[in-house]
């Protein structure tokens, strides 16, 4: 069953709703929503800016699981054992807030989006790049559906 069209029938609302959740830990795809509104009288522009904030709101929601829930609670729900958690943390010290530019990737971006939060990478330039990297896949999404998105 397609979910893209029964989202978008929501407009804006839905297709925000849908990129937050898809930037959770919660199995979905906004792409189909936005996918079904790009093919309808949507603005590309106002695709583009509601599917990149929800999307972005969603994955700093999990920063701030990873901020605020206490490390070793965090690894032990997840499974994750000491080596890797050292692994993460190596990562996160050594990229610092540039590692949000890969968190619009699909399984590994929700895991990047709490590391940062977890080792405490600064908020701000985080939430920034975060925001970039998911717009530019917004982007191309929007491009590759209508060749020219901000009609």
């Amino acid at each position: 069953m397609d979910l893209g069209p029964a989202w978008a029938e929501w407009g804006l609302w839905g297709l925000l709703l849908a990129s937050f959740l898809a930037a959770t830990i919660l199995p979905f795809s906004s792409e189909a929503v936005l996918a079904a509104m790009a093919m309808g009288a949507w603005s590309g522009t106002s695709l583009f800016v509601v599917a990149s904030v929800g999307n972005t709101l969603g994955g700093l929601s999990n920063y701030a699981i990873g901020r605020w829930i206490p490390e070793g609670l965090v690894f032990k729900r997840l499974g994750v054992d000491a080596s890797k958690a050292s692994r993460w943390r190596s990562l996160v010290h050594r990229y610092g807030a540039w590692a949000a530019l890969l968190c619009w990737l699909p399984v590994i971006g929700d895991a990047i989006a709490l590391a940062l939060g977890l080792f405490r990478a600064p908020f701000t330039p985080s939430a920034m790049l975060m925001f970039i990297g998911k717009a530019g896949r917004y982007a191309m999404v929007l491009w590759l559906m209508r060749g020219i998105w901000w009609t």
